[in-house]
């Protein structure tokens, strides 16, 4: 049977890791830079195209959102959305608070199976993403890297672009994580996506039952 996602419901925001849901299901966290299409991916990836906020200004979600995926069936699991990194209309004191927020996260929350790196396919390495990428490998957390926009390209940028960030990882990695090309307007990666966490979630059942 076809893995997929037939509900997700909104579960709560959180500023802080305390005030986060209850670590009890398998959780998957999806950052990028500001604007990068997360909000997009997202309604992508559920079917529900208002399900996280979509905004043209960079830096709108600003709290930890909390989706929970499939509640009724025998694999639910929870979806983090956290703000982007980078570049946004907030103050430097605003920036900072969110980092700090986004990396307690990611390194203490104990049911975090994966963290979803969001990366603008239309563009070559940036210096952010890879730095954040590296702070990941550094703390041990599991990361894949899914490219946006894949739609917005031809498949020989496409190809150009990601053999550049290949070669710049293949500089600090001597292997490279999973990569998925996505595009939230044309569908494009969704089912790769959803059967890649419904097979990690497998990894979950098993330490569960241990």
């Amino acid at each position: 049977m076809t893995a997929d996602i037939t509900t997700a419901e909104f579960v709560k925001s959180s500023s802080t890791i305390t005030q986060c849901p209850e670590p009890d299901l398998p959780e998957y966290a999806f950052i990028g830079r500001s604007n990068v299409g997360k909000s997009s991916l997202i309604n992508m990836l559920t079917a529900k195209k208002k399900l996280a906020k979509i905004s043209g200004t960079p830096g709108k979600t600003q709290l930890v959102n909390h989706f929970k995926i499939n509640e009724a069936s025998k694999k639910p699991w929870l979806l983090a959305d956290l703000p982007g990194y980078g570049y946004a209309k907030v103050s430097k004191k605003n920036r900072a608070t969110f980092d700090t927020m986004i990396r307690e996260y990611l390194k203490n929350r104990p049911n975090l199976m994966c963290a979803l790196i969001l990366l603008d396919g239309r563009h070559t390495p940036q210096k952010i993403d890879l730095e954040f990428m590296e702070w990941l490998s550094r703390n041990g957390i599991p990361f894949v890297m899914v490219f946006t926009k894949a739609d917005k390209m031809s498949e020989t940028e496409r190809a150009e672009n990601l053999k550049a960030y290949q070669e710049e990882m293949l500089k600090v990695w001597e292997v490279l994580p999973a990569i998925y090309n996505t595009s939230s307007s044309k569908g494009i990666g969704r089912q790769e996506v959803i059967d890649f966490i419904d097979n990690t979630n497998d990894l979950w059942e098993a330490y569960d039952e241990d």
